[in-house]
């Protein structure tokens, strides 16, 4: 009984199905974070490298750097392995929580701002239309 052949994509199917660029995808593959089989000039996928930009595109969601998902992505075949992974993007997702929540409480402290100052010159047009 011989084994079936593992599924592979081209770059069309991999670019459609994560709505992706061609480009993002040469990219991807020029940053040493994709690594299609060659066949021909044709690039050929395979499961690894769909699971990498799975990886790729959620940390570029996250908010991660290029330079922090290669890190991340090169951790998936190397030591030290799925637990060097999983550490290495909790310290990420820290540092990244960190960053988010210290934008929203700029955001909240710049939206008080505003409100101040609109209540002021609201009050001061009003002062300034009265007869």
């Amino acid at each position: 009984m011989t084994t079936p052949p593992e599924r592979t994509w081209t770059i069309a199917e991999l670019a459609d199905e994560f709505g992706v660029t061609h480009r993002s995808l040469r990219h991807y593959e020029d940053l040493g974070m994709l690594g299609p089989e060659r066949v021909g000039s044709a690039r050929v996928y395979h499961r690894s490298d769909r699971i990498r930009l799975q990886l790729i595109l959620r940390g570029r969601r996250l908010g991660m750097s290029l330079p922090q998902i290669r890190t991340i992505v090169a951790m998936y075949d190397q030591p030290p392995g799925e637990i060097g992974q999983l550490e290495y993007l909790l310290g990420e997702l820290a540092d990244r929580r960190a960053d988010l929540e210290q934008r929203r409480r700029d955001l909240e402290q710049s939206l008080a701002e505003l409100d101040e100052i609109e209540a002021r010159c609201r009050a001061d047009l009003d002062r300034l239309r009265r007869p």
